[in-house]
């Protein structure tokens, strides 16, 4: 069984059974206060195992199951057959990274909770467009036709969340988005370096300068 596919039981799991009990969602639920002044530092990952409603948790499982399956196949690929642990190391650390900003920002926020997957689902897409930037991508309800290369879609993605973030209101954690897609690339480019002797930014910008090389 994949990493992927134990991971996205897991949480479909813990998320099905905490839509019917508070209880266990304010126990796992990222609430900054009981970090700050309960030291309860595991809420950086628990509340990546809980979400709002059946649509949050779909959409995000969703997006996790169609890139992670092939994401986990490709660190494989880079690292070898340590190169799972290597996923799974990046999917829980980015649990906990792309929540720092809000954390920062919210420490004694008595009104401020934050839950779901989304920043690590962020990670996993953008690991997967740092390692396939011509790989067309697109949203679920449009054609084929419409989906443009990787690099370009995360581009704006992250220029739209960027945005969102700073206009605020809402229900969705965009700077979570914005630091987990972030922290994906980053953690990829290091560990490769690091530990498979690998420099995959330079082939990242040949693809990228390949392709405009067209125009």
């Amino acid at each position: 069984m994949s990493v992927t596919l134990i991971i996205l039981i897991t949480t479909c799991i813990i998320s099905i059974i905490a839509f019917k009990n508070q209880r266990l969602i304010d126990d796992l639920i990222f609430y900054p206060p009981a970090v700050t002044e309960r030291k309860q530092y595991y809420r950086f990952i628990t509340c990546g195992f809980i979400h709002a409603n059946v649509p949050h948790l779909a959409f995000n499982m969703y997006s996790f199951w169609i890139f992670g399956e092939y994401v986990e196949i490709l660190f494989m690929t880079v690292f070898g057959p340590a190169g799972r642990w290597y996923y799974l190391l990046m999917y829980i650390t980015s649990l906990v990274v792309c929540l720092l900003p809000t954390y920062f920002k919210n420490k004694t926020n008595y009104h401020y909770r934050s839950l779901g997957a989304s920043g690590a689902v962020s990670a996993v897409i953008f690991a997967f467009i740092f390692l396939n930037p011509l790989q067309g991508i697109g949203l679920i309800f449009l054609p084929r036709e419409f989906m443009i290369p990787g690099f370009i879609f995360g581009f704006l993605y992250l220029v739209l969340s960027s945005y969102l973030d700073k206009k605020g209101g809402g229900n969705i954690n965009h700077s979570a988005h914005i630091w987990g897609a972030v922290y994906g690339i980053v953690f990829l480019i290091a560990t490769a370096y690091l530990f498979s002797g690998k420099n995959l930014l330079s082939g990242f910008l040949e693809s990228i300068k390949l392709y405009l090389g067209r125009f």
